[in-house]
């Protein structure tokens, strides 16, 4: 069940970061926000403590089974969790004040990416934020980088594979300007970088 070591063992060492996102795009109470790639659904529940109606989705049930179970022991009604896939979300246009996705895009193929993106786009209110977290390129030469890859390595070969594409590639500054995107906030944060746009 490596479903419940990422929830046990991955969403702990994310949890700054989750909290940091939240802050940097200022989430506040009554935002609709959308979380796609949302695995177990971390970043969800903190947007929810703002007081935000957050949704995420994830094309994987087992993460979103484990999303709804934490859900009803956490005992939030703004929360809500569906399968579905980021790159044709299920969605009417411009219907979120803000649409994010954390450490996704490294993990598809560069053409799903764009699809992705373009979704995210469709999805969020005109002058909404899009909120994008995912490693700096080039990573940090430290042994914590050498961590990542090796966890990436044996995440499976299509799955590393996506990954060594998405550094090549250039990362999120990059991803971003390709797909018609300006970045109006922008922080490397450790190992990550966070980027914000305005639609």
């Amino acid at each position: 069940m490596w479903f419940l070591n990422y929830s046990n063992a991955i969403d702990p060492l994310l949890k700054n970061l989750r909290v940091f996102i939240v802050k940097f795009a200022e989430a506040k109470t009554g935002d609709k926000i959308l979380d796609v790639c949302c695995a177990t659904g971390d970043q969800v529940f903190h947007y929810a403590k703002t007081g935000a109606i957050a949704t995420g989705v994830d094309l994987n049930p087992k993460m979103i089974e484990i999303a709804v179970k934490k859900q009803k022991s956490y005992g939030l009604n703004n929360v809500y969790f569906q399968v579905a896939d980021a790159a044709n979300l299920p969605f009417e246009d411009s219907m979120f004040d803000m649409v994010s996705i954390s450490l996704g895009l490294h993990e598809v193929e560069r053409e799903v990416r764009d699809k992705i993106i373009f979704e995210m786009k469709r999805v969020v209110k005109k002058g909404g934020s899009l909120i994008f977290a995912d490693f700096r390129v080039p990573l940090p030469q430290n042994y914590i980088s050498y961590l990542i890859k090796g966890v990436e390595y044996f995440a499976g070969r299509r799955h590393y594979k996506n990954f060594k594409d998405y550094l090549q590639q250039g990362g999120l500054p990059v991803l971003l300007k390709k797909n018609g995107l300006k970045e109006v906030k922008k922080v490397e944060n450790g190992l990550f970088t966070i980027i914000i746009d305005v639609n």
